[in-house]
């Protein structure tokens, strides 16, 4: 499904695949030969959603792009089933398992891995080459690794991130109620969508077009 939001449209080559069940949202644009599975979104809320060419963005994963924070896939980009890449970069030829996080902000270098269902924080860099171990959490810049165990050291360094200032524009501590309120006013944006017509797959037993 492809969905006109803020004025903006989907742009995808004809060398790309999107699955049926798959949702592009505005501002987002496909790299030649990029695949989008079946129950993926991506999508450009105010900022814009790219990727680059030969890339695979599996069932079920979010990709967001937010003001300030575009979201970024370059060359050769996989990501897992059931992984969320919110408002960040990522490089060449980075491996993004089933289940990763990576948050706004956020750099994933050339090469690296982020194994299953580990997290790059918000406003960190992850090195090129870099491996994140399974479950493990990457936070800082240059990103240090922690183990789920490792909640007080990690703090440590994460509270100086500004999860809440770079995600919600909020200093931390504001009540649920301010935070959720804004949020459903811009994501009420979406009442003002447009869904559009995708264009036709040909059928491998369609004839070839004549002049």
């Amino acid at each position: 499904m492809l969905i006109e939001h803020r004025g903006r449209k989907p742009v995808v080559p004809e060398s790309a695949y999107v699955a049926p069940t798959a949702v592009l949202c505005g501002a987002v644009t496909l790299g030649e030969r990029a695949r989008v599975l079946h129950g993926a979104v991506l999508t450009a809320e105010d900022g814009e959603v790219t990727t680059g060419s030969d890339v695979v963005v599996m069932e079920n994963a979010l990709v967001r792009g937010r003001a300030g924070h575009p979201a970024t896939l370059g060359d050769a980009v996989l990501v897992g089933p059931h992984a969320h890449v919110n408002g960040a970069t990522v490089e060449n030829e980075v491996f993004v398992a089933t289940g990763v996080s990576i948050f706004p902000g956020a750099t994933a270098g050339t090469r690296s891995e982020l194994r299953i269902n580990s997290v790059l924080m918000v406003n960190s860099r992850l090195a090129a080459g870099a491996v994140v171990p399974i479950g493990w959490i990457a936070a800082g810049d240059p990103a240090r690794l922690f183990s789920p165990d490792q909640h007080e050291e990690l703090w440590q360094v994460q509270r100086d991130l500004d999860f809440p200032g770079t995600v919600y524009g909020l200093p931390r501590d504001i009540p649920m109620r301010t935070v959720m309120a804004g949020q459903c006013e811009f994501y009420g944006a979406h009442r003002d969508d447009r869904v559009l017509d995708a264009p036709p797959s040909p059928s491998p037993q369609d004839p070839p077009p004549t002049a």
